[in-house]
């Protein structure tokens, strides 16, 4: 499973960036902006309800920017859902349990990374 805290230690030691807590209102949201200030993940913990998903419980999850062909395919598969949060077109949030494939997760988060590099 893949946790707030590996994403945070996967981001730091790849580059150099530590999550910024800036909603007030919720304060487990965590930032991922590169050092140009651009985003390129959001980690919050949301209402499992306010995702489609069935229960009340809270859980993790990652927001990445991706390529909109790249999103709409992966949101067949379970654990990848329309972004909460962010603009579904172009962002994806992947929910953080036991089926998270890490490699993947990772993989998303390095090219959301280069994606706002180029932007």
């Amino acid at each position: 499973m893949v946790t707030r805290k590996d994403i945070f230690t996967y981001t730091e030691d790849n580059y150099g960036v530590t999550p910024e807590y800036t909603f007030s209102s919720y304060p487990k949201y965590a930032v991922l902006k590169n050092r140009q200030g651009k985003w390129f993940g959001l980690v919050m913990n949301v209402p499992k309800e306010k995702l489609g998903l069935p229960g009340k419980e809270e859980v993790d999850v990652l927001d990445v920017k991706v390529d909109p062909e790249l999103s709409s395919i992966l949101r067949s598969k379970p654990g990848y859902l329309p972004a909460y949060h962010m603009n579904k077109e172009h962002w994806l949030s992947i929910v953080l349990n036991q089926e998270t494939d890490a490699a993947n997760l990772f993989q998303l988060l390095d090219g959301s990374y280069q994606t706002v590099i180029k932007d």
